[in-house]
């Protein structure tokens, strides 16, 4: 690997990634001098066009195009743009975060349909999606319990209403196979199931499971930055 750019996929419902993967991002530029990006999400209003999972599987592709090579870093549906994104020359290995490694045919809401405490959401007055019944509180202690409450509330105020269709839309391709892949299993999850991401991290080339919550990026970047630099070995 010469020069590698690490491109990030955030999840669902928030928007602002470099926000999110920041402190993953500085800590990976201050040990290795790796540049990094966060895609912007169509889907979750982060760009002039709108669209759904096809529209955010295109500008991943965009983005792949610009560079030569590429560790692609997914959470939770970042996983499923990156498997509708399909196989690219640019990508030598693959990192999901509490993420999904879905066959062809999976959909974001059939993924999530067997969850025994799936998280809460409405259409709103646009037919949009949104968290519903969640505020700042309520939502940092099921998403963010192992981050700081400055870190909680800022992370509440970039939550965003997404495009419906980035949940009804079956994957037409899986990005994900005949690529060196690790799947992060955060074992403190209150998001996600530790048995839904074992089952999707079975697919991974390997697993390794840490002791955070969903967002091990901003909780312990340490970790997050220590998988990444298993790549470059």
């Amino acid at each position: 690997m010469t020069n590698p750019t690490v491109l990030f996929v955030h999840g669902a419902l928030v928007r602002d990634g470099a926000w999110w993967w920041g402190p993953t991002a500085d800590l990976l530029r201050e040990r290795t001098g790796i540049e990094s990006r966060a895609v912007a999400l169509p889907s979750c209003g982060e760009t002039e066009a709108a669209g759904g999972l096809t529209e955010d599987a295109a500008a991943l592709r965009r983005a792949l195009d610009e560079v030569p090579e590429a560790l692609l870093v997914g959470h939770s549906y970042g996983g499923t743009v990156i498997a509708e994104a399909g196989p690219h020359p640019a990508v030598s290995h693959l990192l999901l975060v509490s993420s999904y490694l879905p066959p062809v045919g999976s959909s974001q809401g059939s993924i999530m349909s067997g969850e025994p405490d799936p998280v809460a959401v409405r259409q709103d007055d646009d037919g949009r999606i949104v968290v519903d019944g969640y505020d700042a509180d309520s939502f940092g202690a099921r998403f963010l319990q192992d981050a700081d409450e400055a870190t909680r509330r800022e992370a509440w105020s970039r939550v965003t209403s997404q495009d419906v269709r980035a949940f009804g839309t079956p994957t037409t391709a899986a990005g994900w196979t005949d690529v060196d892949s690790t799947a992060i299993v955060c074992g403190d999850d209150r998001s996600t199931t530790v048995a839904l991401q074992r089952q999707h991290a079975e697919r991974a080339t390997r697993a390794v499971e840490l002791p955070t919550g969903h967002h091990p990026f901003i909780s312990r970047p340490d970790l997050v930055v220590e998988q990444l630099e298993a790549f470059l070995v």
